[in-house]
């Protein structure tokens, strides 16, 4: 399996999260090679706590395979996963989950804790860090660095 292609595709939704002004996370989820899932984040789109990356891309691909249970699917994100999306995750059945960079505010894949090696839970998924991490970290770095620096303008244009 080509991590890199992969996370490529998310970054790929990333940036189409971006270009509406959302925070620029994506995620693709794959079956046999191929992509059948995919995601950006639409939380203020749609003003839903619940439309990360990670939550279209799981939904698109189980309504696509007619099955929650994405037993052989494997998730890439570019940022870590958050407590809702790790326990997606698990109730999904996922295979295995790659992503690019960590998130030091709510990553539950290993950062804050790990939602998806919990033997407490049925269902235990594989993790793989790092792929792809600088391209995944920069685009969400520029975002915020650039939205800081439009709320500092508007704000001294208003003094």
């Amino acid at each position: 399996m080509n991590h890199e292609f992969f996370m490529e595709a998310a970054l790929e939704e990333a940036k189409k999260a971006e270009s509406i002004g959302e925070v620029p996370i994506g995620a693709v989820v794959v079956l046999d090679g191929e992509i059948i899932g995919r995601g950006h984040n639409l939380r203020e789109t749609h003003q839903d706590p619940t439309a990360h990356a990670e939550m279209i891309a799981i939904r698109e691909a189980a309504e696509r395979i007619g099955s929650w249970r994405l037993t052989d699917c494997i998730l890439y994100v570019t940022l870590e996963p958050c407590p809702m999306c790790a326990g997606a995750i698990v109730q999904s059945r996922i295979k295995e989950v790659v992503y690019g960079t960590e998130d030091p505010k709510a990553g539950c894949a290993g950062t804050l804790m790990n939602l998806l090696d919990d033997p407490r839970f049925n269902h235990q998924t594989p993790i793989v860090t790092g792929i792809l991490k600088e391209e995944c970290s920069r685009i969400l770095t520029d975002f915020f660095r650039a939205l800081r620096e439009k709320k500092k303008l508007l704000k001294s244009k208003n003094s």
